[in-house]
Order: structure tokens, then C-alpha cells, then sequence
């Protein structure tokens, strides 16, 4: 079954116009050092939404696509394969500001950094620790999320 594009603007049940006909979702990727976790970000490029600012890879949600799909195919599309060894889902944080819309950010850990700029969204990719994080220009929505995303990004997982 070919799935419909989630492409699209939106007026939402709070009145406000959003990204993703059927919602929205972005993922931060985590990875474990020996100083302690670096999260990768993109720099959004003049083309995108807030451009000039970072952000985790995201994007609207095809018809039936659940949040973890969604992210994960985005990130793909931004910055690119993901490394081998597979992902480990940490947590989310859900923005649920409407009845009938939603961006949930995944976190999920990887083995190892990973990334380019893979199409005219992103401008760069860049690794960073969760201080960092806070001295960037981020992108309006992932400001207001990541003071719910970095308690899951710093508590170690039960394997590390």
C-alpha cells in the first residue's frame, strides 16, 4: 500500500498553521563518549522554515506513519544513512498543541556520529554536547523541546 505524502501546510484546531498534514516528527540521534553524550543537530539552510537556525532532522508524517518511521525516513532524507549497528529509542517528547496535530521528537541512540547536508534543507550537520546545545540559535520549536530532551539525552541507558 503506497502511503499518502504528509507534505503540507495545515490549519490546525488551535487556529494556527503548521507543517505536516498529518502531524510531525523529528529525531535527535545520541551517541555515548567517553566525555559523555554529543547529540547531532542540522543547521537549517534560508530555504527551510527559521533557516539559520539548528535543529534535530524532522519533518511532516505520511498517512499511517508512526512517529519513530516518520523521524528516522526524515533523517534519512536530511542528513543520511544511518550508521550500522542499528538504534536504540531512549525517549520522546510530545508537542501536542492542538486537537488534531502533534511533532514528536524521538531520541535514539546510535554507535557511532554520522551525517551530511543531504538536500536543500540542511546547511550542515554537527555533533554536539548538551552545553553546546545551549549556547546555539536553534530553531524556535526544538528551543521550547529541549529542555524536555536533554534529560533523556544525558541519563545513561541501561547498557552504557
Amino acid at each position: 500500500m503506497q502511503r499518502r505524502t504528509g507534505d503540507g501546510f495545515m490549519r490546525c484546531s488551535d487556529g494556527h498553521v503548521r507543517w505536516g498534514v498529518f502531524g510531525a516528527a523529528g529525531v535527535v540521534f545520541v551517541v555515548r563518549e567517553a566525555d559523555g553524550p554529543v547529540v547531532m543537530l542540522q543547521k537549517r539552510s534560508a530555504m527551510a522554515h527559521e533557516g539559520g537556525t539548528w535543529s534535530c532532522a524532522g519533518g511532516a508524517l505520511d498517512e499511517g506513519e508512526t512517529p519513530y518511521e516518520g523521524a528516522l525516513r526524515e533523517a534519512t532524507e536530511e542528513v543520511g544513512e544511518l550508521p550500522p549497528g542499528g538504534t536504540k529509542l531512549l525517549g520522546e517528547y510530545a508537542f501536542v498543541p492542538a486537537t488534531d496535530w502533534s511533532y514528536i521528537t524521538i531520541v535514539v541512540e546510535v554507535t557511532e556520529r554520522f551525517g551530511n547536508s543531504m538536500n536543500f534543507e540542511t546547511d550542515a550537520v554537527g555533533w554536539f554536547t548538551p552545553d553546546d546545545v545551549e549556547r546555539l540559535p536553534l530553531h524556535a520549536g526544538f528551543a521550547a523541546a529541549w529542555p524536555h530532551l536533554r534529560p533523556i539525552v544525558e541519563t545513561p541507558s541501561p547498557t552504557t
